[in-house]
């Protein structure tokens, strides 16, 4: 598929979602319309794995019957490697475009009213589950899809009619899933959440990390590599940013933590859409700093943007926990950020890298934050780089940023590199975007090490211990522009010269003003 294929794709499927639009948030008619994307996933899904099992025999899926017994041997059949397979299990009768067909009057002599079977529906997709290893990967996972919402209609005829609406748009979409090389649907999922997120202002920030900036952690973080172990997001979110370190090498298993249970589910929900098979992600419901769920993991690859100077309890028991024990401070109450630092540092394989989004305080900030920052240069010398990025390029907040990357064995113990990008970005309305050049231009400075005039430096250690463990960009990386040198002598010539030519113009204005018998003003 080419890319205006896909943009084409992309742009149908935001016109579905603009039909629930006018009648809810973003963020609320977010949830449905991701929803019933996934459910004609699962259903397609289904359909093409259970037609390569019947294709011995020479029938398709939708030709079995449920009431007959020789059906009813099919079926046990397919849903026993279905769920080995695909993780769940959909009879025929269940499938997206039956009812889609049903909900807008071509069920025959059936009703088309189809919000109870869609229920129902997706209360049988979870517990196919139950019992098996994907049970915890579909647990809840429709639970933010209410049908019975007053703000999909007043009336129950009301909402029938719009799901069934959106419900046949998307029936006409084909998600080309047997192309099993193409990420189509991946792809626009991912689109998807973009859209949503730029019109939910502070709450995208919950969720989402603009796909630039995910480009540039992902390649970070899997420079010179093809495969990895693993790769850890603490602060999982929808997924979107652990999802593009698939994009730069093969990873074998995703593991992330989330807080929020609607976003929790949207997680969840991008990762089989992405084709993640169930049994390589792990992606669980928690706070990460109070209750850390992947209390054993190493791993070889760790990114996050988590929320920036966030509160935490920064209870002293803390300070006999392994994350934060050796430090002998805590991150204070109030800015959570050396806390996530501490936890990722943790969790990262002695072969790791690390990158984190960060607000600009950690580099300057005293207490216990400064505490921390000396200790994890001046002991752990784990701090490889400091990548300044532009004002305003994350949902949610106009703050500048930067990118903080961490090794725990480094190729260039002896210094760390400074990047400045803040100045390179293009402003479309009230966002500033990070084009591809730029993106570019990080990575390869950062990739190769290099010092570039006014935009990237190599500080030693020496140098950073003397400014005190101070990582303020300005200082070390001189980006003062120099103003344009003044003559003096010749300005003060070109005012006598103006004087002069005033003079003599205030003359011929007051000779005017006598030979018309008026009032000279001078």
């Amino acid at each position: 598929m080419g890319e205006e294929q896909k943009r084409i794709l992309n742009q149908q499927l935001w016109n579905i979602a603009n039909t629930l639009r006018g009648k809810m948030d973003a963020d609320e008619f977010r949830d449905y319309i991701l929803g019933f994307i996934f459910y004609k996933y699962l259903s397609e899904k289904m359909e093409l794995y259970a037609n390569q099992i019947l294709k011995e025999d020479k029938i398709s899926y939708l030709d079995i019957s449920e009431d007959s017994s020789k059906g009813q041997e099919y079926l046990e059949a397919i849903k026993e490697e279905s769920l080995e397979k695909l993780g769940y299990f959909l009879l025929p009768s269940e499938l997206f475009k039956h009812v889609a067909k049903r909900g807008n009057g071509n069920g025959k002599e059936e009703s088309n009213f189809i919000i109870e079977d869609i229920q129902k529906i997706l209360i049988n997709i979870q517990n196919s589950t139950m019992g098996t290893d994907s049970e915890d990967d579909f647990d809840h996972l429709f639970e933010d899809l209410d049908l019975n919402s007053t703000k999909l209609g007043k009336s129950v005829e009301q909402r029938n009619e719009v799901i069934a609406k959106v419900l046949s748009h998307l029936d006409k979409i084909d998600f080309q899933l047997e192309q099993s090389k193409i990420d189509v649907l991946g792809d626009a999922y991912e689109y998807l959440i973009g859209q949503f997120a730029s019109g939910a202002g502070k709450k995208a920030g919950e969720f989402y990390t603009p796909q630039q900036a995910s480009k540039i952690l992902a390649r970070i973080v899997t420079l010179g590599k093809t495969r990895i172990k693993s790769a850890y997001d603490p602060t999982a979110g929808s997924g979107s940013l652990i999802l593009r370190l698939g994009k730069e090498c093969e990873v074998l298993k995703f593991y992330g933590q989330e807080l929020n249970r609607t976003t929790y589910n949207l997680c969840r929900m991008n990762m089989i859409l992405h084709d993640v098979h169930y049994s390589r992600f792990d992606i669980r419901l928690e706070d990460t700093l109070e209750h850390p769920q992947h209390a054993k993991l190493d791993a070889e690859a760790v990114v996050a943007n988590p929320p920036f100077s966030a509160q935490w309890s920064a209870n002293q028991l803390f300070m006999t926990d392994d994350r934060f024990s050796e430090y002998g401070r805590l991150a204070p109450s109030s800015k959570a950020d050396f806390a996530f630092i501490q936890h990722m540092i943790y969790h990262l394989a002695e072969n790791g890298v690390m990158a984190v989004v960060m607000p600009h305080g950690v580099l300057f900030r005293g207490g216990a934050e400064g505490h921390i920052r000396k200790y994890l240069i001046e002991e752990k010398n784990y701090l490889d780089a400091v990548i300044g990025l532009p004002a305003n390029i994350f949902y949610g907040t106009s703050i500048p940023t930067c990118i903080l990357v961490f090794k725990k064995c480094r190729e260039q113990p002896d210094n760390i590199l400074f990047i400045d990008a803040s100045q390179h970005f293009e402003k479309v309305k009230t966002q500033n975007y990070l084009r591809d050049e730029d993106v570019d231009r990080i990575l390869d400075v950062y990739e190769k090490r290099i010092e570039v005039e006014k935009y990237s430096r190599t500080a030693s250690i020496d140098e950073v211990k003397e400014n005190d463990y101070n990582l303020n960009i300005p200082r070390y990386v001189d980006t003062f522009e120099e103003d344009e040198s003044i003559d003096i002598s010749s300005i003060a010539d070109d005012l006598k010269a103006l004087e002069t030519e005033t003079k003599a113009l205030d003359k011929t204005i007051a000779d005017f003003c006598l030979e018309l018998k008026i009032e000279s003003p001078f």
